[in-house]
Parts: C-alpha cells; structure tokens; sequence
C-alpha cells in the first residue's frame, strides 16, 4: 500500500454563523488547505465531503459536496458524499487516504462541513435524533436508564436543560463509569476547565473564555453529572486536508509534510457494558498501534472527540493513555494539561472549539497537523513527533456506533 501525507490543512472559524453558508465556511477551509499545500483545485483527483446535518437543517439531502465544491474550482473529478455522524470528517479522511494508498491517484482532497444553526432551534436539536436505531428509541432509553443506575444524580428538583440527547448518553455513560471506578463531578469538571483554558489560546475556537474548575461545577445543569460547561456546543464551521502520495510529498519536498501512520474504522459490537476491553475504540486504537509501529508512550499530543468533558476522562483510558479508571487522577495530575506529560485537546475540544459534526474529525486532524509542524504558537506542544485523533460518531448499544483512529507522525 502507497504511504500517505496530508501536504494541506485549513479550517474555517467556528462558531454561529447565521448569515454565512455551508458552501462559505466550506470556501474557508478549502481554500486555505490549497494555498497550505501549493496546490490548485486542478491538481486534485478526487474529493470526499463529509455532512451530517443540511439534510435536516436545509432539506439538502443529497449531492452536498457537488454543489459546495463546484463553485470553488472543483469540476470533473470523482466526489462522494461522506455521512457518518460525528466521525463523518475522519471518515472522509480515511476514504482519501484509501485511494490514494490503493493507487488510484497522488492526490485526494478530504472536508467537513456543518451549519447546525438554524433561526429555528428544534431544527438543531432535530439532527442528533437520527444518529441511534429510531426504530428502538424505548429500549435503548431503557438501556441507558439501567446503565446510569450505577450511580443516582443527587436528592433535588433541577430543570433540565435543552440539549440533544447525546447528553443524556453520555450523563447515562458518565454516571456508570462513576459508579464502577469512583469518577467524581470534579473529575469531570478538572477535564472542562483545561479545555475552556485551552480554547484561549486557538483564534478559530467558539468559545475562548478560561473557566475554573468551581465556575464549571457551578454552572447550569444539563444532565447530571454534566454541566453546560462541559458539552459541546452547537456549531457552525469547516475544515479540510489535502493527502497526497509518497512519490507527490517528494516532489513537493516534505519540509511540511506530515505522514498518516494509520487511519483506522470500526464499528461497535453486542459487548456487555462492563467488557470494556472490547469497547469500540479500544479495539480501533489496538489496530492502529499495531498497524503503525507506534505504541501509546509514543504519543506526543491527543485530539479526542469529547462530546463531553467525561468523554475524554474516557477516551485517555480507552486510548491506553493511562489504566481503566484513572482518567479523572490523570487530569487532575495535570498531566493533559499543555506542558504536561500528555496534552489531551490543546485546541479546547469540542467544548470550546466548537463542534460542527461533520467538520469535527478534520478540524482534528488541523490541530494535529499544526502541532506536528511547530506552528501552534502559543498552544505548540513542544517536541511533538506523533499525534493521536479519536474522533466518534452516533451510537449503538453501549458505546459509539462508529469510531476513526487516525495516527499522524512527523
């Protein structure tokens, strides 16, 4: 199989653009990822666009990226449509990075893009609704009412806020693990106060207000144990990467050139709660170490797709990162803070950053590639050689029904 390097990254800001269109902060990212990599619209054989929302949000249901693209250059080339949730961006990436291995040209262009906002909220909340089994909607709040029985909220009258229901997953998610290995609400907060702390030093974040970790817990209450604070935002925005082959990147020269080590893709499995060693991302991150040479300790710094501030107290144990249910001492130890051991969501995740699902997986894969390079600023991981993307979308059972694993080595 061909090796592959990402030549170009750009991402748009994000935020809330209700003036601004899908095909306008797609412009943004594309045309800052070409002029990234030096290359034209011309130069690329074959493009995938990743969305999740327009359908619902525009009734645009079909031929997203054909018409995003056209207006930017992009005619007479192959283009697919990419929608896989929250991970459509790294799945757009993963299907580049396969034509190109597979030889079928030198270079691919990968972007996601998502406008959630709508002058209509419902419209917002509505998209996240498809993104489980709508035929088994009772059982699979059965389900998660059983798992979150692990640990009951606290004794008092709260008003729910409005969210999707991804938040009630993961608080249904966040109270088992609590229950199993002692995570406190602190825990939880220690993880949204770095990010929120992060997100000031990325100019294309949403949000870029530091919060304490007191400022986190005090906030309003979305789904115990989750606070506003530590969930993602609803977001407007784009980014892209151009991956191009071995034989182009030496053309190219590959002073900037990053190399994807792996792009892996998996989908869930009938696993009992508990078994967490066959959690869907712990088998994908076990594909890619093992595929790219590269073990945990060799990581330098981490995107993961944390929909909630919990979610990553996970993902730092799914991805090996520390052992099952020290995530919480892991953060707190400072250790995924920038200058610590780990730094784990250096441009302020999904809370802070924003989270344009469809957008989401490259817009880590833009952070990364910044990293790798030197050229984060104030936010630069110092001596970054490996980066590490998780990126997660929709769900199924007890965890995500579909997860991407991209490894990055400079």
């Amino acid at each position: 199989m061909e090796k592959t390097y990402i030549v170009g990254v750009g991402m748009s800001h994000f935020g809330r653009f209700l003036n601004r269109s899908l095909a306008d902060l797609t412009g943004d990212a594309v045309t800052e990822a070409l002029a990234d990599s030096g290359l034209t619209p011309g130069d690329v054989g074959a493009a995938y666009f990743a969305n999740a929302s327009q359908g619902v949000v525009e009734g645009q249901h079909l031929v997203r990226g054909q018409l995003a693209l056209r207006r930017l250059g992009f005619q007479n080339l192959s283009i697919t449509n990419v929608e896989n949730a929250c991970a459509s961006g790294s799945t757009a990436l993963n299907a580049a990075v396969a034509y190109i291995a597979s030889g079928q040209g030198d270079v691919a262009l990968a972007v996601g893009a998502d406008k959630m906002n709508a002058p209509d909220r419902a419209l917002s909340f509505a998209i996240f609704d498809g993104a489980w089994d709508v035929s088994d909607v009772k059982g699979q709040i059965a389900r998660l009412e059983r798992l979150g029985q692990a640990m009951q909220p606290p004794e008092r009258a709260v008003e729910p806020g409005q969210r999707s229901v991804f938040m009630d997953v993961y608080a249904a998610l966040a109270r088992f693990h609590m229950g199993s290995f002692g995570t406190t609400q602190a825990d939880i907060a220690q993880v949204a106060a770095k990010n929120h702390s992060h997100s000031v030093l990325n100019p294309k974040a949403q949000y870029r207000t530091a919060m304490t970790v007191d400022e986190v817990l005090a906030a309003r209450e979305i789904s115990w144990p989750l606070t506003l604070p530590m969930c993602a935002p609803i977001s407007d925005g784009a980014a892209a990467a151009i991956v191009v082959s071995e034989k182009k990147a030496r053309q190219m020269g590959l002073t900037r050139a990053v190399r994807i080590a792996a792009s892996v893709q998996a989908a869930g499995s009938d696993r009992a709660p508990e078994d967490l060693d066959r959690h869907i991302c712990r088998r994908a991150v076990d594909r890619a170490y093992e595929l790219s040479g590269i073990a945990p300790e060799d990581v330098s710094v981490v995107e993961v797709h944390d929909a909630t501030a919990f979610a990553e107290l996970q993902q730092a144990e799914l991805l090996r990162l520390c052992p099952m249910g020290e995530g919480g001492r892991l953060a707190a130890s400072g250790a995924t803070t920038l200058g610590g051991r780990i730094p784990i969501n250096v441009s302020g995740g999904l809370e802070s950053r924003g989270h344009p699902i469809g957008a989401t997986g490259l817009a880590q894969i833009y952070e990364l590639v910044t990293q790798l390079r030197g050229e984060a600023g104030p936010r630069q991981v110092e001596g970054a050689r490996v980066g590490l993307a998780e990126n997660g979308g929709g769900f199924h059972g007890y965890e995500e029904a579909v997860a991407v694993i991209t490894l990055l080595q400079r």
